[in-house]
């Protein structure tokens, strides 16, 4: 864990339960592609960078999910380096109350505030195209958070944050935590592309935010590295019978008598 696994000929990353993407620049400059789940995954990433002689310029969040945000404040306390994120994700990062707010549907309480779902505060700015590092690019790729995105780096290394799901994360979680079930779909058509050729140059490595389960989903395409896609289309019954998914999961679960406690947090319960 925490290794450093070299992609393309200047772009890195490192092996974390949430994949740090790192980047060399001008001489010794790099910058990163989210910061790792917490302080303790921060200051380990630190210690990889000087070992190297390598400067922290700049940090570039995909999302603002705890586990890619998580060693932001660390980072830039101690590197005085910017941080960018792109719409909703910025405001997101910058306040990550936000975070188990939105998941719980209320003020959350003080067991969803822990570090998983609540990173710490960090000063993150909104990512302007004169923000990104030379030759790099942007790849917006929402559905599983609002605002998501990629990066093609010069070398031809795309880092594709949560965008891809390997099966054997599907298979322990059962359902994807998407916020639009559509902008998935059309993002992993956009990822699928990649491969055609339609991004110059052809992109060398596709690296997804989260560990795959081999080499054989890289061979097989970006949309087969998440598959089972139907299990996108569970998320689509909510909007006639909102329960029907978690009945699927947890049929023993009563929610009529969960909404008669009061227990606001049974949607919670059922898929933990």
């Amino acid at each position: 864990m925490y290794e450093l696994v070299q992609a393309a000929s200047r772009s890195f990353y490192i092996q974390s339960p949430a994949r740090i993407g790192v980047v060399l620049g001008k001489g010794n400059e790099v910058s990163l592609i989210d910061s790792g789940s917490d302080k303790d995954a921060g200051r380990k990433v630190k210690k990889l960078l000087d070992a190297r002689g390598w400067k922290l310029k700049a940090m570039f969040n995909t999302h603002s999910h705890a586990d890619h945000i998580g060693g932001n404040r660390c980072l830039q306390s101690q590197a005085g380096c910017g941080i960018y994120a792109s719409g909703i994700e910025c405001a997101l990062a910058r306040d990550p109350l936000w975070e188990p707010a939105f998941l719980y549907g209320d003020n959350p309480p003080r067991d969803l505030r822990r570090k998983f779902l609540m990173a710490q505060e960090s000063e993150v700015q909104p990512l302007e195209p004169e923000a990104l590092r030379p030759g790099w690019e942007c790849l917006p790729l929402p559905g599983h958070a609002f605002d998501m995105a990629g990066f093609r780096t010069p070398d031809g290394a795309v880092c594709l944050a949560d965008c891809l799901a390997s099966e054997a994360t599907l298979a322990k979680h059962h359902v994807a935590f998407l916020v639009d079930v559509e902008a998935c779909l059309a993002a992993l058509d956009k990822v699928k592309g990649l491969q055609a050729g339609d991004l110059r140059p052809r992109p060398r490595r596709r690296l997804p935010g989260h560990r795959a389960a081999g080499r054989a989903q890289h061979r097989q395409g970006a949309r087969d590295s998440l598959p089972h896609r139907g299990h996108l289309r569970i998320s689509c019954q909510l909007r006639a019978d909102p329960e029907a998914p978690l009945r699927r999961l947890r049929p023993c679960h009563d929610l009529r008598a969960a909404r008669a406690r009061g227990q606001q947090g049974a949607i919670l319960s059922c898929l933990a």
